[in-house]
Order: structure tokens, then sequence, then C-alpha cells
């Protein structure tokens, strides 16, 4: 199993709708697609010197290929949309995640 994890910070002008529109387009939309199994929304626990709150996205999927498929299939889109709504004020990276075991 593979989680793909989205972190992003989120200026404070922008919090709420971003907010919305995360958890009312862009999650939906990105399980839409058929590749990801759940979604977990976490804040994290943490000030940045930045400012603005982070966040992660965790998305469960089956396999490396199956997110490499998301990659070429769907990421493009659904990554232009928050730029172009929210360009600099967020700042978002991404990192993949091997699950080993579960207790």
């Amino acid at each position: 199993m593979i989680i793909y994890n989205v972190t992003t910070n989120i200026h404070e002008s922008v919090h709420d709708q971003w907010m919305i529109w995360m958890q009312h387009k862009h999650i939906p939309e990105v399980l839409a697609t058929g590749k990801f199994s759940s979604a977990r929304m976490v804040r994290v626990l943490i000030e940045e010197e930045m400012g603005g709150t982070t966040y992660s996205v965790q998305y469960t999927t089956d396999s490396k290929a199956t997110l490499e498929q998301y990659y070429q299939e769907d990421a493009p889109k659904l990554r232009k949309e928050g730029a172009k709504l929210f360009g600099e004020k967020m700042l978002t990276f991404r990192t993949e995640l091997e699950v080993i075991s579960e207790y």
C-alpha cells in the first residue's frame, strides 16, 4: 500500500476559501479518479515561521504503479486549479510513503 501525502501551508487570507475548496471539491475530485481508496486530512501541529496553517492530506492507493498512473492522467489538471485559485498563498510539497506494516 502507498500513501500519497500532500502537505500544504495556506495563507490566512485565503484559508477559509481553501478549506471549503479542499473538502468539497478537490479531495472528492481526487478520489473520483478511482485511483485512491481513501483520504485523510489532518492539521500539522507546528507553527511555521512564515505563518499560515499547514495541513497534510494522505491519499491511500494500492501500488506505486497506480500512483504513477494518477500522475500521468489526473494530477496536472487537478494541480492547475489550485495554483490558479490560490497562487503564491499556497505552498505545497508531496511525499510518497510505502506502508511496511500496521498494528
